[in-house]
């Protein structure tokens, strides 16, 4: 699948993905992509976050392909049984452990835990070894109870801008290789 035959969603996690976030320089590159907006940023509910993607999904014109970091996951999964468009496939980044009470700010618990039936879709996870939100081994467990592909990012901290993935190159090739094969 080229990207211009998806619609390519982006689900930014917890107070959104800034200017310099792969998430957003991907957005600005990819002609087919738009982000999912939410309401209020710093304080999700899950509900509304839930909410508003599957409004996004149900509304799509073309098969979905979802692009989600950090609390993005959360959202995606559990909107999984709510969408009646075709989802193509999901490319998840830096997944966060929601059902970890040591989880800052706390109310990101509500976010949790996690469906862990199989998805639906071809699923590809990337997962830091040392991501301050996640453990790798969280994700290691749930990738398998989703039946996604788990790839080691090594030591790259939550991989966003501030753990130095603004423009994230590894990453770009990673979903361009995941949309070829959709």
């Amino acid at each position: 699948m080229k990207s211009s035959e998806a619609d390519i969603l982006i689900v930014p996690g917890y107070t959104n993905s800034g200017p310099d976030h792969w998430q957003s320089r991907w957005q600005n590159k990819l002609s087919s992509a738009r982000r999912v907006e939410q309401a209020e940023w710093s304080k999700p509910v899950r509900e509304d976050w839930v909410e508003r993607l599957v409004t996004e999904v149900n509304s799509a014109e073309k098969p979905v392909v979802l692009v989600a970091h950090s609390l993005g996951v959360p959202t995606a999964v559990h909107a999984v049984p709510h969408f009646r468009k075709k989802v193509a496939g999901a490319f998840f980044v830096a997944p966060p452990d929601v059902a970890n009470p040591a989880i800052r700010p706390k109310h990101l618990m509500t976010f949790g835990p996690y469906p862990r039936d199989p998805l639906p879709f071809p699923t590809l996870m990337i997962a830091s070894r040392n991501d301050p939100f996640g453990s790798y081994d969280h994700a290691e467990d749930i990738a398998k109870a989703w039946g996604a592909l788990l790839i080691d990012a090594g030591e790259a901290g939550h991989i966003n801008s501030e753990s130095g993935h603004g423009p994230w190159p590894e990453g770009t090739m990673v979903f361009a290789q995941f949309l070829g094969k959709l």
